[in-house]
């Protein structure tokens, strides 16, 4: 009886959760002036559009929306790339080497991602400009790569490769560029989709370093062409909620996609 009523309140929070969501996917289907018409009597034509369109995403692919996005496709993919090939080189030297003030210098790392990166956003993007990145896809990548959550899951799974194996592929002639892309990564494969996620998602929700270096419409990211949909006089509601779910879905549909290999990853994290 217990579990029955733990599975039932478990349900009504997940709802409760999904509902504004809901409300907002509703919402993008509704032109601008049907939006707020049934918030007052709450009925199921609030979560369920009577006349839906498609209109509302249908203006933001045509207008300065779709560039955003995709640059914010760009820049995300980018950095997940050229990020996991530096924060894996710098969990293997962080693991399978030994040196001199490894133990102080796996410490920066770990303080690196525990301090916001807003604090050091404008002094950041001072010494940006005087290297003509404003405005560039360099400029918007470059901060996302060297991310210190992404080093530190990798380090941890990196641990968990035995010595043995390591030790036998020296023995056999192998050198240490051939056991980091012959052994540790084929192995780490959710450790990796782990910090994939972990920079994409770094790169899709952030506000504050695009509205400072990509200010041109050219480079605009995603979530500062949604910000800029609330006009000085009027809103429209409608491309407005669209928006926001685009923002929404994309790196949900991701996040789904590698959700085995995420879970595997933060299961096996910090095993040996």
């Amino acid at each position: 009886m217990s579990r029955r009523l733990y599975t039932l309140l478990a349900t009504l929070i997940g709802l409760a959760f999904a509902l504004p969501l809901l409300w907002a996917l509703s919402s993008s289907l509704r032109g601008g002036s049907e939006i707020f018409q049934h918030i007052s009597r709450l009925s199921w034509e609030t979560l369920v559009p009577v006349n839906p369109t498609l209109g509302n995403y249908a203006s933001l692919a045509t207008g300065d929306f779709g560039r955003a996005i995709l640059n914010s496709l760009i820049v995300a993919l980018v950095t997940v790339a050229a990020g996991l090939l530096i924060s894996a080189a710098a969990a293997f030297g962080l693991s399978a080497l030994r040196f001199k003030g490894q133990g102080a210098l796996f410490a920066i790392v770990v303080l690196s991602f525990l301090i916001p990166f807003d604090a050091i956003a404008i002094p950041l993007a001072t010494l940006f400009r005087d290297w003509d990145l404003s405005n560039t896809y360099a400029g918007l990548i470059l901060p996302g790569l060297g991310h210190g959550l992404a080093i530190f899951l990798l380090r941890q799974f990196f641990l968990a490769v035995p010595g043995d194996l390591v030790e036998a592929a020296r023995i056999d002639g192998l050198g240490w560029f051939g056991v980091f892309t012959r052994i540790y990564l084929p192995l780490s494969r959710p450790a990796l989709v782990s910090a994939g996620l972990t920079l994409f998602i770094f790169q899709w929700q952030s506000y504050v370093w695009p509205l400072l270096i990509g200010t041109d419409t050219a480079h605009q990211l995603g979530p500062i062409a949604l910000a800029n949909m609330r006009g000085q006089f009027a809103i429209d509601y409608g491309q407005l909620f669209a928006g926001s779910i685009v923002l929404t879905i994309i790196p949900l549909l991701i996040i789904l996609r590698f959700q085995r290999h995420f879970t595997q990853s933060i299961a096996t994290t910090g095993l040996k």
